[in-house]
């Protein structure tokens, strides 16, 4: 079976889609993890990664833009790749110069959207909406697909309500800020490390199914939180599938060291879509 496809603004997009997070060693669990990530994921083996991705069907990847990940790009695209590349704004540069939009637009994304941390919830927490639709009005005026990433429901509700404009949205099943909030309300202490909630999960896919935009599905497995065997990492998948729309595509880190994770992904995903959709 191949891996569906689903219509996404106009155009077919994978129904997964691999993300950066393990590429680049962001891995939202401790220092030595991201270290190791780092170091296994040399120049020639994200484009293997890539390559892997392509042969499964995935045809979308999404990172940060940085000048590593812009290397990366840059070599996998002159050794002939074609998966279409969703850019999201690296922390809060957008936030501080939001003309750094038309640069990253030089090469060529499919998608652009502000950083959810770095600036969609900063801009909601300090009340700065209008610096979000104008760094969204300069996303429009590049040509690109306009994505807005959000942690915080609050922010897909306020767009949803206020009609902005934009194309997608990238959701987070977890809200990271506002777990370590309620911990530290409940407690009186910061958590010691990022904070899972289920009821965030269970408020952001009812974000989700309220929207007719689709929705990048990020942290469906708390940053690796989640895949303590091949049983809980279908049944996570299954959830995602089940409470979001046929329309939202997953997003997935995918680490090849230990497995081909992107394979046996691409083959669950299929799997449960045949099952379910």
């Amino acid at each position: 079976m191949a891996l569906p496809k689903i219509s996404f603004c106009n155009h077919q997009i994978s129904k997964l889609l691999i993300g950066d997070n393990p590429i680049y060693g962001y891995s939202h669990f401790n220092q030595l993890l991201s270290q190791h990530q780092k170091a296994y994921h040399t120049p020639a083996r994200v484009v293997e990664t890539l390559k892997r991705a392509e042969e499964v069907g995935i045809n979308g990847w999404q990172n940060s833009l940085t000048e590593r990940s812009l290397s990366d790009l840059t070599r996998y695209r002159e050794e002939g790749g074609t998966i279409n590349w969703f850019c999201l704004s690296p922390g809060s540069l957008w936030y501080d110069e939001p003309d750094a939009v038309f640069e990253a637009a030089k090469h060529n994304p499919f998608g652009m959207a502000p950083h959810g941390g770095g600036v969609g919830y900063r801009c909601l927490r300090e009340n700065r909406l209008d610096l979000l639709q104008d760094i969204l009005k300069r996303i429009r005026d590049t040509g690109a697909l306009v994505g807005l990433s959000v942690h915080d429901t609050k922010l897909l509700h306020i767009a949803e309500d206020e009609a902005w404009d934009i194309d997608y949205y990238m959701t987070g099943l977890y809200n990271l800020h506002g777990g370590a909030d309620k911990f530290k309300a409940k407690f009186g202490y910061a958590p010691l490390g990022e904070i899972y909630a289920r009821e965030d999960r269970d408020k952001m896919c009812e974000a989700i199914r309220r929207t007719d935009k689709p929705c990048l599905l990020f942290k469906v497995l708390a940053a690796g939180r989640t895949i303590g065997s091949p049983a809980q990492i279908r049944a996570e998948v299954k959830f995602a599938l089940e409470h979001t729309k046929p329309i939202d595509p997953l997003l997935l880190g995918m680490y090849q060291e230990f497995s081909d994770q992107i394979g046996e992904n691409a083959a669950l995903i299929t799997e449960l879509c045949e099952e379910i959709l």
